[in-house]
């Protein structure tokens, strides 16, 4: 069985979204998927909406959430509607969970990262779908992932197949201390914000295949997805807080506004560093080409 692209035309209004997740200040590379994700939105006159991903508190930096959104109103990028805080929807998730119990498509496990290391998988190979190890406190829920084929078109990176289970596994959609994972959340905000597009960074093309299985299993007509070049350091390590990436400055923003669109294709002109940041933004919505964002995936 292949699942294949829908054929229908979405008649929503063109919404994007930009979903930060709270472990630190905005860096370089996070404000390249803001400054994509915005432009592309504004150029085709959609709406865009700041979602913060705050499901995993011990992974989250005090005061981080306010860092991120004052940024973005430095460099210009002003969201529209209220923020939604996935910490607050863990009910909608609850939901979603019990749609997938209700078809059989989930079970618990109670395998650690531990025993899938010691057994040599690559991905988590259905273990436990036949029943649970005895004595373990804790048992994550997994969703069962046939053997089949998926493909997709993706904005900028072309066209994707993907071997559905060889990519994912049975992969978790409620951790065992009882955080929903990331698969999941995305998905169900997505649909209720109803994003109809997914600008984001190339790290996560990998979990694509995995949300475009839950929304099929769901019902949810997936956004279109496009996933630009990443940043990363001298070590070609992803910018991260955890690989030492700097917050991006808040006193310069038009010079490095203009890093970006430089970054992502855009080639503006040499003296429009001299401009106010919404001239920029301006002339960055007017001359955007999501065609010219390159196709690599890395920076």
């Amino acid at each position: 069985m292949t699942i294949q692209e829908p054929s229908s035309i979405s008649l929503l209004s063109p919404t994007g979204r930009f979903a930060p997740s709270p472990t630190g200040p905005l860096h370089y590379g996070s404000l390249l998927t803001a400054v994509a994700s915005y432009l592309n939105i504004r150029a085709n006159n959609g709406t865009w909406l700041v979602r913060i991903d705050d499901l995993d508190p011990p992974r989250q930096m005090p005061g981080a959430v306010s860092e991120i959104l004052h940024a973005l109103e430095v460099y210009g990028l002003h969201w529209d509607q209220d923020i939604v805080y996935q910490s607050k929807r863990q009910h909608i998730y609850d939901e979603a969970l019990a749609k997938l119990q209700e078809k059989g498509l989930v079970y618990f496990c109670s395998c650690s990262r531990k025993d899938i290391l010691e057994r040599g998988e690559r991905v988590y190979s259905g273990h436990c779908r036949k029943g649970h190890l005895a004595g373990r406190k804790q048992y994550a829920m997994r969703i069962k992932v046939p053997q089949t084929t998926l493909s997709w078109n993706d904005l900028i990176q072309g066209p994707q197949i993907t071997e559905l289970f060889q990519a994912n596994g049975d992969f978790v959609v409620r951790r065992a201390d009882g955080l929903y994972a990331y698969h999941l959340a995305a998905v169900i905000d997505d649909a209720a914000q109803r994003i109809t597009e997914s600008i984001r960074g190339a790290d996560l093309l990998p979990s694509t295949s995995a949300q475009r299985y839950l929304q099929q299993v769901l019902d949810i007509e997936p956004p279109e997805y496009g996933h630009i070049p990443v940043a990363v350091n001298e070590k070609g390590e992803k910018l991260s807080k955890q690989a030492g990436a700097t917050p991006i400055s808040t006193v310069d923003p038009a010079t490095t506004l203009c890093k970006v669109l430089q970054d992502l294709g855009q080639a503006p002109p040499e003296d429009l560093e001299a401009s106010s940041v919404s001239d920029i933004l301006r002339w960055g919505q007017k001359n955007w080409s999501l065609d010219n964002v390159p196709a690599r995936h890395t920076l």
